[in-house]
């Protein structure tokens, strides 16, 4: 039958096994531990290498900027350079601006001046034949006589040595 050190064999080998499927069971929920963290490892490296692309992109276009903002630098200091020189030129002139604007209102220039318009005023009142450097109507071609009346004359082409103004339309007396 059984005697003590029976019982206690078979108990003793019940505790171990229901020791071992204890130490079984712990051993499962930690390998499915260890590969959720190996996932999670894992997904969290590729978000890194992503992380650390996305970054380096950014250094870049951000290194183009400083390229870019240095070339502007560079120009602004031309710029700047160029401004102080035209300041020194536009110094220098000072003194011939105030003569030019004092003599402006003296009366030699006034006198000048109505003398001019008279001048323009009286050649363009002149008839067509009667202005200078043009031919007598017999010599002129039949292109450039004058229409018949009634009719609208064409503008006619300035002759050499002589130029349209701006925006009058009339002819003006070329600078020599």
């Amino acid at each position: 039958m059984l005697n003590a050190v029976w019982v206690a064999v078979i108990v003793a080998a019940a505790f171990w096994v229901v020791g071992v499927c204890a130490a079984v069971y712990v051993m499962a929920k930690a390998a499915r531990l260890m590969s959720q963290a190996t996932g999670a490892v894992a997904t969290l490296r590729e978000s890194q290498e992503a992380l650390i692309e996305r970054a380096g992109t950014t250094i870049d276009r951000a290194n183009e900027q400083l390229v870019k903002t240095d070339a502007i630098t560079a120009s602004m200091d031309e710029v700047t350079a160029n401004m102080a020189e035209l300041t020194g030129r536009m110094t220098a002139l000072a003194p011939l601006a105030r003569v030019i604007a004092a003599s402006a209102g003296s009366p030699a220039a006034k006198v000048a001046a109505l003398a001019y318009g008279v001048n323009r005023a009286l050649w363009m009142r002149r008839p067509a034949g009667a202005q200078r450097g043009s031919r007598p109507a017999a010599v002129r071609p039949a292109a450039a006589r004058p229409p018949a009346p009634g009719m609208k004359a064409l503008p006619r082409p300035a002759a050499p040595g002589w130029r349209r103004a701006a925006l009058g339309g009339q002819r003006d007396e070329a600078a020599s």
